[in-house]
């Protein structure tokens, strides 16, 4: 039996390592892209003050993601925790506001989903009271259908769903090529970090007489799979 922690919400970092994701979705020629979303996740994860726990493929026990995913969120509610705040680290523009804003929904007794532009989610928010395991894993995890098959669950489970603002993830080239096109929504240092992995120039302009910066990712052409707009 564990004690009642301080906190009632707790944070689920749930990525595996930089060297296995690495292998997994095969972006660039090493791990540096996924050594910079590790740290970018446990940066904002830190900075919210909340408790937190980083669910590497060490930690996760199961065949499939779902099972892998359920198992996570289960050990923490076995640990005390009425709320879990779960994100991956394939998102750079999740922020610790983010975070934060997910908290105060969950306070409010909401359900909180975070969509990704693939139709995914890069986070999620609920409550113990919410949280069947068994129906749970049993989502369409990996696929396109995701949010709304997810949103759809907790709403006809008697939930209030609350909607972050949509974001885009990185599972592909693709998806750093879209992600370019919206550096101004991202650290600076992202920039440098995709020129190398794409081996394609990302040029700052200055737009007239004003300090704002516009932003253009120039592609010559296509050099791997299509970028696919969801």
């Amino acid at each position: 039996m564990h004690p009642k922690p301080l906190f009632d919400t707790a944070i689920l970092v749930f990525a595996n390592s930089a060297d296995t994701d690495s292998h997994i979705k095969k972006i660039g020629g090493n791990t540096s892209l996924f050594d910079a979303l590790n740290a970018h996740s446990l940066k904002i994860v830190k900075a919210s003050g909340l408790p937190y726990f980083h669910f590497t493929e060490k930690e996760q026990v199961g065949e499939t993601f779902g099972e892998r995913f359920t198992h996570a969120l289960q050990s923490l509610f076995d640990k005390g925790f009425a709320n879990i705040i779960a994100i991956g680290n394939d998102s750079p523009q999740l922020k610790t506001q983010h975070l934060l804003e997910a908290h105060q929904h969950l306070q409010l007794g909401k359900t909180v989903l975070g969509p990704a532009v693939d139709g995914g989610f890069y986070l999620l928010g609920l409550h113990a009271s919410n949280f069947n395991p068994e129906s749970f894993a049993g989502l369409p995890w990996q696929m396109t259908t995701l949010f709304n098959a997810t949103r759809h669950h907790f709403e006809s489970g008697g939930c209030t769903v609350f909607s972050l603002n949509r974001l885009l993830d990185i599972d592909s080239a693709s998806d750093i090529k879209r992600l370019s096109n919206h550096i101004s929504t991202l650290a600076d240092r992202w920039l440098s970090l995709f020129s190398k992995i794409l081996g394609e120039t990302i040029a700052f302009l200055e737009a007239g007489h004003t300090t704002r910066k516009n932003i253009f990712l120039f592609i010559p052409f296509n050099k791997g799979s299509p970028v696919v707009f969801s």
